[in-house]
């Protein structure tokens, strides 16, 4: 959204963010100039205050802004603005951005909105399947930076970094560290391929968010495999990083091993580097990329396979650039960022009317 919200066209619209007062995003919109005001989700113990509280609070937040269009940037605020919808004079909508089984709650919520958007087809057609009413859901893909993200010429900066020889083989996997996004199945893929392919070096880039222990014996168990393997000298933790789109450049394969994905960022960023993609066939992966002509898909949860697709492509220079380049295509014809801040817009100049 905030890359959006860059784009020319929004010059149009003037932008109020009703947020929680701490947090990061709080730079972010400081440095854009985007008036806050603050919506209370928690009490002085941070603990999350009861649902009728924090709808009052919400109704009241958007009482002091007096907008045209209430737009909830994800599926959980979009379960609040629903829930006050009868309570303000203003349409709103709800931006849907995952694939999540919903109680028929939730899902009531939501239908209490003017609109539902969803990222993807696959997003779509999941939560109608739940019962979101159809008729007022649609689908607006997320854009891309097709300037920031672009193919470049790999600089070796960041073999240098990591003092890796110039032969080496970078097959980066990179988001949020934890069970959905499939790091297991990679390390798992990595011990096999590492066997045919010693010049293959594994970067891991991002974080793990979540506290919870299954979310940190995910992680240890993650790398413990590397090590058992003996390949912890192969393995290259970079945790969170600022400079994605020229990391993009200096790596030579992104693996993507999610086993669900409703329109993976990190892909869109992928295809219009320029850099050549396997992913798992799941959620909206298929509607960025098709199997055998901008990626190689593979079904989720198989290692095997995905070693197989890695060592196939390592091994084959020509069949990376062709599924790089037709990836790019796809990416500036469909994905650009002005292309889906035009669609947006468009969305909120008819709902506003």
């Amino acid at each position: 959204m905030l890359a959006v919200l860059d784009r020319p066209v929004c010059r149009q619209f003037e932008f109020v963010a009703v947020a929680p007062s701490a947090g990061p995003l709080i730079e972010v919109l400081d440095a854009r100039g985007i008036r806050r005001v603050p919506l209370q989700l928690r009490d002085g113990d941070d603990k999350r205050l009861p649902r009728d509280v924090v709808c009052e609070n919400l109704r009241c937040a958007i009482a002091d802004v007096s907008p045209q269009i209430v737009h909830a940037n994800s599926l959980s605020m979009g379960r609040l603005t629903g829930a006050v919808a009868d309570r303000i004079s203003v349409p709103t909508i709800a931006h849907l951005r995952d694939i999540l089984k919903l109680s028929r709650a939730a899902v009531d919520d939501l239908n209490r909105n003017r609109l539902s958007i969803a990222v993807s087809e696959a997003t779509r057609d999941f939560h109608i399947a739940q019962h979101l009413n159809a008729e007022q859901t649609r689908v607006l893909y997320n854009g891309v930076d097709c300037t920031e993200f672009c193919p470049r010429p790999a600089t070796g900066e960041l073999k240098r970094e990591l003092g890796l020889p110039d032969d080496a083989f970078l097959v980066a996997t990179i988001g949020q560290i934890g069970l959905r996004k499939g790091q297991d199945v990679l390390a798992e893929a990595a011990v096999r391929a590492a066997r045919n392919s010693p010049s293959v070096h594994f970067l891991l880039v991002g974080v793990r968010n979540s506290s919870k222990q299954e979310s940190i014996d995910f992680e240890s168990d993650l790398i413990a495999r590397f090590e058992s393997a003996g390949l912890s000298d192969r393995l290259y933790r970079l945790g969170y990083r600022d400079d994605v789109a020229q990391i993009m450049n200096e790596a030579d394969l992104l693996v993507h091993p999610a086993h669900q994905e409703p329109l993976g960022r990190v892909l869109l960023e992928a295809a219009a580097s320029g850099l050549p993609i396997i992913a798992t066939d799941v959620g909206g992966t298929s509607e960025i990329v098709e199997d055998g002509n901008s990626a190689r898909l593979i079904p989720p949860n198989d290692p095997a396979l995905l070693s197989s697709a890695i060592t196939e492509l390592r091994s084959d220079e020509v069949l990376r650039e062709r599924l790089a380049a037709s990836a790019r295509n796809r990416a500036e014809a469909v994905f650009d960022i002005d292309t889906a801040a035009r669609a947006l817009c468009g969305v909120w100049g008819e709902i506003g009317e």
